[in-house]
């Protein structure tokens, strides 16, 4: 079954530099997207509530994307990726995620998983 492209954007009251720390180490990804993170090369496990997931780094553009791979998700074409934007008229720093979901009732699910991770990211950076 292939997967539907999911993409959000929020707008985030930080510099970029703060925020790509935020999406791309360890310490930084523990803060707001899960419980712990431990970092092995090109491989990322998260920790959530005695539950584990690696994910392995696709790639990452300094400064400005960082996109991930699900080991276990079979779908060659999906990932997860957040990206910062900076509009060029009010300097306002967005946070474009892109996510995928295999069915109509994943979507508002992964809506409001999203809306919850970028809600703590916001409370620990402050914007």
């Amino acid at each position: 079954m292939s997967k539907t492209k999911l993409e959000l954007e929020y707008i985030i009251n930080t510099s970029p530099i703060i925020l790509f720390n935020c999406l791309t180490t360890a310490s930084g990804l523990s803060e707001w997207f899960c419980d712990d993170v431990n970092l092995k090369d090109d491989k990322f496990t998260f920790f959530w509530d005695g539950s584990e997931e690696t994910a392995i780094l696709k790639n990452i553009k300094k400064g400005e994307s960082v996109k991930f791979k699900w080991e276990e998700d079979e779908d060659k074409d999906s990932f997860f990726e957040m990206a910062i934007r900076i509009d060029d008229l009010t300097k306002e720093v967005a946070l474009i995620v892109t996510d995928f979901f295999e069915d109509e009732d994943e979507e508002e699910e992964l809506r409001l998983l999203w809306d919850n991770n970028i809600h703590k990211l916001k409370q620990a950076i402050g914007g």
